[in-house]
Protein backbone atom coordinates (compact mmCIF):
# COMPACT_ATOMS: atom_id res chain seq x y z
CA UNK A 1 0.00 0.00 0.00
CA UNK A 2 1.50 2.87 -1.08
CA UNK A 3 1.71 5.85 1.61
CA UNK A 4 1.45 9.87 2.25
CA UNK A 5 2.43 12.06 5.22
CA UNK A 6 -0.41 14.06 6.65
CA UNK A 7 0.72 15.60 9.50
CA UNK A 8 4.33 15.55 10.18
CA UNK A 9 6.15 15.88 13.44
CA UNK A 10 6.00 19.75 13.48
CA UNK A 11 2.19 19.59 13.08
CA UNK A 12 1.36 16.95 15.72
CA UNK A 13 3.94 18.74 18.05
CA UNK A 14 1.25 21.50 17.67
CA UNK A 15 -1.36 19.27 18.14
CA UNK A 16 -0.92 17.79 21.26
CA UNK A 17 -0.10 21.27 22.65
CA UNK A 18 -3.41 22.34 21.84
CA UNK A 19 -4.90 19.23 23.28
CA UNK A 20 -3.13 19.42 27.05
CA UNK A 21 -4.39 22.75 27.15
CA UNK A 22 -7.81 21.86 26.05
CA UNK A 23 -7.80 19.46 28.89
CA UNK A 24 -6.53 21.95 31.41
CA UNK A 25 -8.82 24.18 31.09
CA UNK A 26 -11.55 21.94 31.46
CA UNK A 27 -10.43 19.75 34.57
CA UNK A 28 -8.22 22.41 35.90
CA UNK A 29 -6.27 20.15 38.65
CA UNK A 30 -7.67 17.14 37.63
CA UNK A 31 -8.24 15.68 41.65
CA UNK A 32 -12.00 14.21 39.51
CA UNK A 33 -10.90 13.05 36.48
CA UNK A 34 -9.10 10.09 34.99
CA UNK A 35 -7.17 9.65 31.99
CA UNK A 36 -7.20 6.40 30.07
CA UNK A 37 -5.64 5.17 27.30
CA UNK A 38 -7.06 2.86 24.85
CA UNK A 39 -4.91 0.31 24.26
CA UNK A 40 -2.28 -0.18 21.97
CA UNK A 41 -2.66 2.57 20.14
CA UNK A 42 -4.12 5.71 22.80
CA UNK A 43 -1.49 4.69 25.26
CA UNK A 44 1.18 6.52 23.38
CA UNK A 45 -1.09 9.56 23.26
CA UNK A 46 -2.23 9.30 26.90
CA UNK A 47 1.63 9.17 27.85
CA UNK A 48 2.43 12.15 25.53
CA UNK A 49 -0.57 14.44 26.70
CA UNK A 50 0.49 13.13 30.45
CA UNK A 51 4.24 14.41 29.97
CA UNK A 52 2.52 18.32 28.48
CA UNK A 53 -0.09 18.65 30.86
CA UNK A 54 2.76 17.99 34.07
CA UNK A 55 4.92 20.49 32.26
CA UNK A 56 2.15 23.05 31.95
CA UNK A 57 1.32 22.36 35.46
CA UNK A 58 2.58 20.62 38.86
CA UNK A 59 0.70 17.63 38.96
CA UNK A 60 3.05 15.16 39.75
CA UNK A 61 0.14 12.55 40.47
CA UNK A 62 -2.60 12.61 37.30
CA UNK A 63 -4.79 9.57 37.68
CA UNK A 64 -4.30 7.54 34.75
CA UNK A 65 -5.32 3.61 33.64
CA UNK A 66 -4.86 1.71 30.17
CA UNK A 67 -7.91 -0.20 28.68
CA UNK A 68 -8.40 -3.05 26.56
CA UNK A 69 -11.41 -3.16 24.94
CA UNK A 70 -10.33 -6.32 22.47
CA UNK A 71 -13.26 -8.92 24.46
CA UNK A 72 -15.57 -6.65 24.36
CA UNK A 73 -15.73 -5.72 20.82
CA UNK A 74 -18.57 -7.09 18.77
CA UNK A 75 -16.61 -8.50 16.25
CA UNK A 76 -14.55 -10.71 18.85
CA UNK A 77 -16.34 -13.72 17.97
CA UNK A 78 -16.71 -12.73 14.21
CA UNK A 79 -14.02 -14.14 12.24
CA UNK A 80 -11.45 -16.64 12.86
CA UNK A 81 -8.86 -14.22 13.29
CA UNK A 82 -6.74 -15.22 16.82
CA UNK A 83 -7.30 -11.77 18.77
CA UNK A 84 -4.00 -10.87 20.81
CA UNK A 85 -4.72 -8.67 24.04
CA UNK A 86 -2.84 -5.95 25.35
CA UNK A 87 -3.20 -5.70 29.43
CA UNK A 88 -5.78 -3.41 30.91
CA UNK A 89 -3.98 -1.57 34.21
CA UNK A 90 -6.70 0.07 35.52
CA UNK A 91 -5.30 0.39 39.15
CA UNK A 92 -8.03 3.45 39.41
CA UNK A 93 -11.49 3.78 41.31
CA UNK A 94 -13.65 5.70 38.63
CA UNK A 95 -16.40 5.70 40.50
CA UNK A 96 -17.97 9.65 40.70
CA UNK A 97 -15.36 10.58 38.80
CA UNK A 98 -14.70 12.20 35.10
CA UNK A 99 -13.40 9.67 32.78
CA UNK A 100 -11.64 11.32 29.44
CA UNK A 101 -10.88 8.13 26.97
CA UNK A 102 -7.99 8.78 24.61
CA UNK A 103 -7.52 7.11 21.33
CA UNK A 104 -5.37 7.70 18.36
CA UNK A 105 -7.69 7.67 15.19
CA UNK A 106 -11.33 7.62 15.34
CA UNK A 107 -13.47 6.14 12.62
CA UNK A 108 -16.50 3.69 12.99
CA UNK A 109 -16.79 4.18 16.52
CA UNK A 110 -16.71 0.90 17.12
CA UNK A 111 -13.76 0.84 19.73
CA UNK A 112 -15.22 3.65 21.47
CA UNK A 113 -18.32 1.39 22.30
CA UNK A 114 -16.55 -1.10 22.96
CA UNK A 115 -14.24 1.36 25.75
CA UNK A 116 -17.61 2.44 26.89
CA UNK A 117 -18.54 -1.50 27.68
CA UNK A 118 -15.46 -2.00 29.46
CA UNK A 119 -15.12 0.62 31.27
CA UNK A 120 -18.34 -0.20 33.03
CA UNK A 121 -16.64 -3.31 34.50
CA UNK A 122 -15.00 -0.45 36.52
CA UNK A 123 -17.84 1.72 38.18
CA UNK A 124 -20.05 4.78 36.94
CA UNK A 125 -18.13 7.61 36.22
CA UNK A 126 -19.67 10.92 37.14
CA UNK A 127 -19.57 11.43 32.84
CA UNK A 128 -17.43 10.04 29.78
CA UNK A 129 -16.04 12.46 27.42
CA UNK A 130 -13.35 11.41 24.46
CA UNK A 131 -10.30 12.86 23.34
CA UNK A 132 -8.96 11.31 19.54
CA UNK A 133 -5.73 12.88 17.76
CA UNK A 134 -7.29 12.19 14.05
CA UNK A 135 -10.90 11.92 13.57
CA UNK A 136 -11.89 10.19 10.31
CA UNK A 137 -15.27 11.99 9.87
CA UNK A 138 -17.47 10.42 7.47
CA UNK A 139 -17.45 7.25 8.56
CA UNK A 140 -18.84 6.26 11.77
CA UNK A 141 -20.95 3.07 11.83
CA UNK A 142 -22.02 4.35 15.75
CA UNK A 143 -23.87 7.78 16.81
CA UNK A 144 -20.20 8.75 18.96
CA UNK A 145 -18.37 12.06 18.57
CA UNK A 146 -15.27 13.10 20.49
CA UNK A 147 -15.18 16.07 22.75
CA UNK A 148 -11.56 17.04 21.69
CA UNK A 149 -10.30 16.63 18.56
CA UNK A 150 -6.39 17.25 16.99
CA UNK A 151 -7.37 16.99 13.30
CA UNK A 152 -10.11 16.07 11.36
CA UNK A 153 -9.16 14.28 8.26
CA UNK A 154 -11.38 13.24 5.36
CA UNK A 155 -10.23 10.07 3.35
CA UNK A 156 -11.80 7.54 1.06
CA UNK A 157 -13.32 4.39 2.83
CA UNK A 158 -10.82 1.73 2.76
CA UNK A 159 -7.62 3.74 3.34
CA UNK A 160 -6.04 3.92 6.30
CA UNK A 161 -5.10 6.61 8.73
CA UNK A 162 -2.22 6.11 10.74
CA UNK A 163 0.12 7.69 13.18
CA UNK A 164 3.54 6.17 13.54
CA UNK A 165 5.15 7.36 17.24
CA UNK A 166 9.06 7.83 16.99
CA UNK A 167 10.78 8.63 20.78
CA UNK A 168 11.05 12.18 19.38
CA UNK A 169 7.79 13.96 19.13
CA UNK A 170 9.38 15.90 15.71
CA UNK A 171 10.01 12.55 13.87
CA UNK A 172 6.38 11.23 14.45
CA UNK A 173 3.78 11.39 11.99
CA UNK A 174 0.47 10.49 10.79
CA UNK A 175 0.27 8.82 7.18
CA UNK A 176 -2.46 7.63 5.06
CA UNK A 177 -2.34 4.38 3.55
CA UNK A 178 -4.61 4.25 0.35
CA UNK A 179 -6.13 1.50 -1.08
CA UNK A 180 -5.34 2.17 -4.78
CA UNK A 181 -2.32 4.45 -5.99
Amino acid sequence: MPSKVLLDGVHLDTLLHRLAWQLIEKHKDFSNTILIGLQPRGVELLERLIRRIQLQKDLPNLTFGKLDTTFFRDDFRRSEKIHAASASEMNVNIEGKSVVLIDDVLYTGRSIRAALTAVDSYGRPKNIELLVLIDRRFSRHLPIQPDYVGAQIDVLQGDKVRVKWEPETQKSIVYLETENA
